[in-house]
């Protein structure tokens, strides 16, 4: 197996450079009426930048912007994905990419949490699911969702 390279770790990162959607809803039920619109854009060449607003109705306490910023340690393969959002939530999650799946994940208070997403044969979809842990119990859905790419890295937020 080769060594992996700053160039390659970043290259897989280029999958979500555009302009995304964003639909959530409780698991198996509709998706809430607020809509997420997410832009990922590169940061001087060496990190992933999303930049998101949430659109419409949400749940209550739920955050309706905010910024995530992915970057790589290439030489164990592997990726971080720092997270800030409007209720001044920071958090730090493990990021996994490969082939077509996409893992968040954290083990810190006050509860663990973890995405599993996949992308669509066309690159244009990812179907996932955010699970969470409080202490002393086990995993549970927290939401289900579905990106949607709606533009290409120059196309102009809207």
């Amino acid at each position: 197996m080769n060594q992996p390279t700053r160039d390659t770790a970043l290259r897989e990162l280029d999958r979500f450079v555009g302009v995304w959607t964003m639909r959530a809803g409780p698991p198996g039920g509709p998706p809430w009426p607020g809509q997420e619109r997410v832009r990922f854009e590169w940061l001087d060449g060496a990190f992933l930048v999303g930049r998101w607003r949430i659109e419409g109705a949400v749940p209550e306490g739920t955050p309706t912007s905010g910024t995530t910023v992915v970057g790589c340690d290439a030489a164990h393969g592997t990726y971080v994905q720092l997270y800030d959002d409007d209720r001044g939530v920071h958090r730090v999650y493990r990021m996994g990419l490969r082939a077509d799946e996409w893992t968040l994940e954290r083990e810190a208070p006050p509860m663990a949490q973890r995405f599993r997403g996949a992308f669509g044969a066309d690159g244009k979809t990812i179907a996932g699911r955010w699970e969470i842990k409080d202490p002393g119990e086990d995993w549970r859905t927290d939401f289900d969702v579905t990106y949607t790419r709606v533009g290409e890295a120059g196309s102009p937020p809207t």
